[in-house]
């Protein structure tokens, strides 16, 4: 019988202090959409997409902890630890949005359309939706860059801020299709594209990081990010002039919110979205770009 070289399991994947923020986020994240489908419910899309966060990191997070205690993650073509930090600051994300969202659209203090029982049992799903996103920003804490310390470029501040600069534009892309009328003008349609071309370049290199690919780009990676970051940010000054110019001026829209305007489906609170997670976005560049100047990268031989 061959001998191994090893123990067949990892143990630390489940006894260090990262494992068991991830058991935790297992934990929770079973007890939130157990809850939701037991008794609290949901519908619409909001609902959905809330159900689907809640389903999506815990099935994640279940394989990242069975490839990590069996070590199969070494079998797999990709950079693990750039893997596992940007799910779990992309876990961060959408735990909050949905821990948001949730409790927004289907909590209510009295039981006048629903049963306290359902209520109760809503206020739980909100409560542990919540502590699913604080360990999930935990895990974020516990594995991103320190000082001196040589880590995976996701891990580093400029890789965790490429995350939030990606979610930040699925905001916005989700502002603009619900009737934000980008389309009226072409100086409107410029800000489209500068959102698009800034978020598939920044996708292009989180892949490249969690696939192991940076090679791929002919020039030095960590000059090649440096110069997109610096034209990301050249492109969002351009649009967070344009778009409130074009949005929100009396001469091409209405500086304020039309009382006409119903809750829920009106296209002045779309371009409000649009224009404050532009300029939030531009921001992010920005400090990109500041901490960029910070790292230096190793590229593997």
């Amino acid at each position: 019988m061959a001998t191994t070289s090893g123990p067949y399991v990892n143990v630390q994947a489940v006894a260090s202090p990262v494992g068991i923020v991830r058991l935790l986020q297992t934990a929770f994240g079973c007890t939130t959409f157990s809850l939701v489908a037991h008794q609290a419910g949901f519908s619409a899309a909001y609902g959905t997409f809330c159900m689907f966060v809640w389903c999506f990191c815990f099935a994640v997070t279940t394989f990242i902890i069975f490839c990590e205690f069996t070590h199969l993650h070494s079998c797999l073509s990709i950079s693990w630890d750039n893997f596992t930090v940007f799910f779990s600051m992309l876990a961060t994300l959408m735990s909050v949005t949905a821990s948001v969202i949730y409790p927004v659209y289907f909590v209510q203090l009295n039981c006048s359309n629903i049963s306290c029982e359902t209520r109760n049992f809503r206020i739980a799903v909100s409560v542990f939706s919540a502590l699913t996103a604080i360990v999930y920003a935990t895990e974020v804490f516990l594995t991103k860059a320190k000082p001196g310390h040589i880590a995976s470029y996701m891990a580093t501040i400029p890789g965790l801020l490429k995350v939030v600069q990606a979610f930040l534009a699925c905001i916005i892309f989700g502002a603009l299709v619900n009737q934000s009328q980008y389309n009226r003008y072409g100086a409107t349609q410029w800000c489209v594209a500068v959102y698009s071309i800034c978020f598939i370049v920044t996708v292009v290199i989180i892949f490249l990081n969690v696939a192991g690919r940076t090679m791929m780009v002919r020039c030095p990676f960590d000059r090649f990010v440096v110069i997109y970051t610096f034209l990301a940010i050249l492109m969002y000054m351009s649009a967070a002039v344009i778009w409130p110019v074009f949005c929100f001026d009396s001469k091409y829209g209405s500086p304020q919110r039309p009382s006409h305007c119903s809750k829920g489906n009106c296209p002045w609170d779309s371009q409000l979205v649009v224009a404050i997670f532009t300029y939030i976005n531009l921001v992010l560049y920005i400090l990109d770009l500041i901490y960029s100047q910070r790292i230096r990268f190793i590229t593997p031989t």
